[in-house]
């Protein structure tokens, strides 16, 4: 396998590649969605402009594996936190609120995974690596949810209020209030709590 010596850098191909990615995803925890350019991440990875299409023909495919990367290292946090609780309560609002620990950490989340130009077929890993993570959520919400319809709400409800508290908190609004990035996580987790609750609670109603 061939070696590319490009502005002082020096990888594998294998290596320029996943160098690629850890350089896209400190760009993007750095500056955000918006922030993602090629020409930057080739900066910061220490190679020409062009290298990166050594390895992805176009932005989009580049942003696809980064956007997989997340929606992996997303599956594994939420997986770990929802594993610490047997009751399903308490689980599901322990992933919701590593959802929410994950976003501010790495300010990537469902934006990135579902970012304009990633739906085509060409992506396919990445739609795969996105179904595992809202399986492991769906999973969950069915255990406290009256049928399929009403876990599928509660999993959208669950995703858009983690997302939310961690938006807050990234764009200045929690900070301006003393906020601590534990405190955010906590209060995320506990209106996932509560939400959950109401879910299981209707559930019971309906089985009744």
């Amino acid at each position: 396998m061939g070696v590319i010596h490009d502005m002082g850098g020096k990888y594998h191909h294998g290596d320029l590649r996943a160098e690629l990615v850890r350089a896209s995803l400190d760009l993007i925890a750095e500056q955000g969605l918006r922030g993602f350019s090629v020409a930057e991440v080739a900066r910061r990875a220490k190679v020409s402009p062009g290298a990166p299409y050594r390895h992805f023909p176009d932005r989009e495919s580049l942003l696809a594996e980064v956007a997989c990367t997340v929606a992996c290292q997303l599956t594994d946090r939420v997986r770990v936190a929802a594993g610490t609780h047997a009751d399903p309560v308490e689980a599901l609002a322990a992933a919701a609120g590593a959802y929410t620990a994950y976003l501010i950490e790495r300010r990537a989340g469902m934006h990135v995974v579902f970012a304009v130009g990633l739906e085509g077929p060409e992506h396919a890993e990445l739609h795969d690596q996105t179904r595992q993570l809202t399986d492991e959520f769906l999973m969950l919400c069915l255990t406290v949810s009256a049928g399929p319809p009403e876990a599928l709400e509660l999993l959208e409800q669950l995703f858009t209020q983690a997302h939310g508290y961690g938006t807050f908190y990234l764009d200045g609004i929690f900070t301006k209030q003393g906020y601590s990035t534990e405190l955010v996580v906590r209060k995320s987790t506990e209106a996932a709590r509560i939400v959950i609750e109401a879910h299981r609670n209707l559930a019971g109603d309906a089985a009744e």
